[in-house]
């Protein structure tokens, strides 16, 4: 391994600067797994959740990524117990627009109204005036993105967004979004072998929009499986590190305006993450 766990840090990575003024390492972190099993209700071992959070700061990580229907509730919840007061220079994007009636349930709820609930209630449970980055978790085919957005940019205006981001959208999407707020981030599922998003990050990269890939880690779990998998393992096997770092090492090789948030309940799995910042495969 190109780096050890002790002294991996998330600068090396890099920087990306979110909206112009709001520059985070661009390896961040996920904090949808720190919920109990499908994503939903108490993590298994609270202790273990609240020391991944503490040191992801330690190693270096500015950015952590979450949502309200992460839980539900609960991944924010951690956050602001564990972290809060916030050191400066963190910062902690969520989302809202799915709502979670049952453990294995995800819907799509773009309202206005909703939108409008959900950010006033992750700002109360994340202990914060303003949200730095708020994302539209995904398009709801009832409601006109323009409504979706509109409400966002009306948010924004009173001070409770910094910046607007979206998820799950394609550049189509995206282009109508572009009509109505600064779209500062896209967050898509996306990995060495999940790669239908390649016109949206040549998207973000013309007009420098960070994208953050959701699922980073998903090329390695049948690892041999395929092509990109054999691949994954001959480049881990070239720089002495696991599949999961040469996931993202590869991701962050990808394309300078790539900010992965790989997610993990494991301080151990945390601090394997991290040492990839420091991979080149240059």
């Amino acid at each position: 391994m190109n780096d050890t766990p002790s002294s991996a840090n998330a600068a090396a990575a890099g920087t990306i600067t979110l909206g112009g003024d709001l520059r985070v390492n661009r390896l961040g972190f996920g904090a949808m797994r720190l919920t109990g099993p499908g994503i939903w209700g108490e993590p298994r071992d609270p202790q273990e959740a609240r020391r991944v959070l503490r040191r992801a700061l330690e190693l270096g990580i500015d950015f952590i990524d979450t949502a309200d229907s992460y839980g539900p509730d609960v991944s924010e919840r951690l956050i602001a117990e564990t972290l809060h007061p916030y050191p400066p220079g963190l910062v902690i994007a969520t989302k809202g627009g799915l709502i979670r009636p049952g453990r294995e349930v995800w819907e799509r709820r773009g309202s206005p109204a909703h939108l409008r609930q959900s950010c006033e209630a992750s700002l109360k449970r994340l202990r914060l005036e303003r949200i730095d980055l708020y994302q539209y978790h995904a398009p709801d085919p009832r409601v006109r993105i323009e409504d979706s957005l509109g409400e966002l940019v009306k948010l924004q205006q009173e001070g409770k967004i910094r910046h607007i981001g979206v998820s799950n959208f394609s550049v189509a999407e995206l282009e109508r979004a572009a009509g109505i707020a600064k779209i500062v981030s896209v967050q898509n599922r996306y990995s060495i072998s999940t790669r239908r998003s390649d016109d949206v990050v040549a998207y973000c990269e013309q007009r420098k929009i960070a994208f953050i890939p959701h699922s980073p880690l998903a090329a390695g779990e049948h690892v041999g499986r395929d092509t990109s998998s054999r691949e994954l393992e001959r480049i881990g096997k070239q720089h002495s590190m696991t599949i999961a770092q040469a996931a993202l090492a590869w991701l962050l090789a990808r394309s300078p305006v790539m900010l992965p948030i790989p997610g993990t309940s494991s301080v151990a799995h945390l601090e394997e993450n991290v040492a990839a910042a420091g991979i080149s495969l240059g």
